[in-house]
């Protein structure tokens, strides 16, 4: 079943030393290309990296090392303005991409078409995992694929068979995710800390990687300073101004 593939899903970054064929590849973008888009613009490419020199400046300027040297296949996901740019001069007409509506317009369809490319991914037997550490020298990666103004590097994937078989982390509970009617907040004072327990007891008995952590500390942790201040820069470099 369907529900049941996407509710086993667990990241993968160990893969045994087997290609994924460029006509695999090609099949799981196709059903990305499926998802929904908005006002079916379509602002999404994938670079499909094969080059070893270029994968080798990725997996070091994303410090995924082990994701982009023995993946099956590593992907990088793009919002991409520039080939609305080319569809509009085909009428002599230019488009104005600057406003923070075609942020997240672009931003949406290519979060949408890289889950329907993980599933179809997971589908067929491999395992799969985002890598946001794109972000982490986005201007430096925009170089290495050579990505023209109005193209953004979002996020990677790397797809391969899997050499782990990681259980799957216990998600908040969908009372946590799911109001009705209203945003109803005072429910986190019970939610959350029996939720901790819950995470705190997994990390506890996992097979590898043991550590003494609950999620309310690690969310503390991850977003108590900014990160990546550089991509607002990057992004208005780009001709994406948040008007």
């Amino acid at each position: 079943m369907v529900i049941e593939l996407l509710t086993s899903h667990a990241s993968v970054r160990r893969y045994k030393d087997e290609p994924i064929t460029k006509e695999t590849v090609t099949e799981l973008v196709r059903a990305g290309q499926h998802a929904a888009s908005s006002h079916f613009v379509q602002a999404c490419s994938v670079i499909y990296v094969t080059d070893t020199e270029k994968r080798g400046q990725l997996a070091e300027l994303s410090k995924n090392r082990r994701q982009f040297y023995t993946a099956g296949a590593a992907l990088v996901f793009c919002m991409d303005y520039n080939r609305l740019s080319h569809a509009a001069r085909l009428h002599d007409r230019e488009i104005d991409f600057s406003v923070a509506e075609n942020v997240l317009v672009g931003a949406i369809d290519v979060g949408l078409f890289a889950q329907n490319v993980a599933i179809a991914a997971e589908s067929k037997g491999y395992g799969i995992c985002y890598i946001g550490g794109v972000r982490n020298a986005i201007e430096e990666i925009s170089e290495v694929l050579e990505l023209p103004k109005g193209v953004v590097p979002l996020f990677g994937m790397s797809i391969g068979v899997p050499n782990e078989a990681n259980g799957v982390k216990p998600r908040l509970p969908v009372e946590a995710v799911f109001h009705e009617n209203s945003y109803n907040e005072e429910k986190y004072a019970t939610i959350l800390p029996a939720y901790d327990e819950i995470i705190k007891e997994y990390y506890a008995t996992r097979d590898s990687n043991q550590k003494e952590s609950t999620w309310t500390e690690q969310m503390a942790d991850f977003l108590e300073k900014p990160r990546r201040l550089d991509i607002k820069t990057f992004l208005e470099k780009q001709g994406f101004l948040f008007k």
